[in-house]
């Protein structure tokens, strides 16, 4: 994906907190990448020891740590989605 996505969505094939994440974001139309991290074992113990989060989603916005869905649905309630 290009430079010019500012969110990254790590996430696994089977969880719900990451299909929520992923809606909020097509819902307001924000692209994003998704890092699937379901068969990339390394990947994921990669991020657990950049994030200390052992849980997926872990959203990225301008290269700053969100956290996961209930962050990232804050962030967006107190307008911080607001300048996509």
């Amino acid at each position: 994906m290009s430079d010019s996505v500012r969110v990254k969505v790590y996430t696994s094939t089977h969880c719900g907190y990451c299909r929520a994440a992923k809606g909020l974001l097509d819902q307001r139309s924000i692209p994003f990448e998704e890092i699937d991290l379901s068969q990339d074992t390394a990947a994921r113990v990669s991020l657990v020891e950049r994030t200390g989060w052992q849980t997926v989603p872990v959203i990225e916005i301008d290269g700053t740590l969100i956290g996961g869905f209930m962050e990232l649905r804050a962030h967006a309630m107190n307008g911080g989605l607001d300048d996509f």
